[in-house]
């Protein structure tokens, strides 16, 4: 239903509620209460219909799985910040799944409950395997140079400075799969810190 055909219909009831309330007459009020009746059923059925893709099923009718995730505690005590951050972070992570509306909550001071109603039984090992996956983030101090220190060290020109080393990373470009395993993934060597 549009909305202007909802206003419409939501201002004739209105305007119909007004005129049952003005009416003394018993005949004509019951006719009105009838109609009254007739109409807003008649609404509230065309409001969800058809019902399987206007409510949404939770995790009870429709099936799916919960997840209990407990956040391990490191060098710095878990605070309320960064409870919420990895609610934000998991949120993300299931979104991925695009199931229903998940239910993800902080429970106590180290725990996080997602719900994700309508999750196939097949995705559930890999709902798990997404969820617990480690974000982990390094930052490195690289060499100050595009990379003509590298070529150097390559021809035994130069040396590697005591305080860095040579790293070699996979880089993998975003596609399909197909694209993935018939392209050789780049590989990228860089002079980086210890520190």
């Amino acid at each position: 239903m549009t909305p202007a055909f909802t206003f419409s219909i939501g201002l004739l009831l209105l305007i119909l509620f007004g005129w049952y309330f003005a009416t003394d007459y018993g005949l004509r009020k019951r006719l009105l209460a009838t109609l009254l009746m007739v109409l807003l059923v008649a609404f509230s059925i065309a409001t969800i219909w058809p019902p399987e893709k206007k409510i949404s099923l939770g995790l009870d009718i429709k099936g799916g799985t919960s997840f209990l995730i407990k956040l391990q505690q490191t060098d710095k005590p878990i605070t309320t910040a960064m409870l919420d951050q990895a609610v934000e972070v998991i949120r993300k992570r299931v979104d991925y799944f695009g199931g229903g509306e998940p239910i993800i909550s902080p429970v106590g001071a180290d725990r996080i409950l997602v719900q994700i109603p309508g999750l196939d039984t097949a995705k559930i090992q890999e709902a798990r395997d997404q969820l617990s996956r480690v974000a982990k983030l390094e930052f490195r101090l690289v060499y100050p140079d595009s990379g003509e220190r590298l070529q150097a060290i390559d021809k035994g020109t130069d040396v590697i400075p005591p305080e860095y080393r040579i790293e070699t990373y996979n880089l993998r470009s975003e596609g399909s799969d197909e694209e993935e395993k018939s392209k050789p993934h780049q590989e990228r060597r860089a002079v980086t810190g210890n520190r």
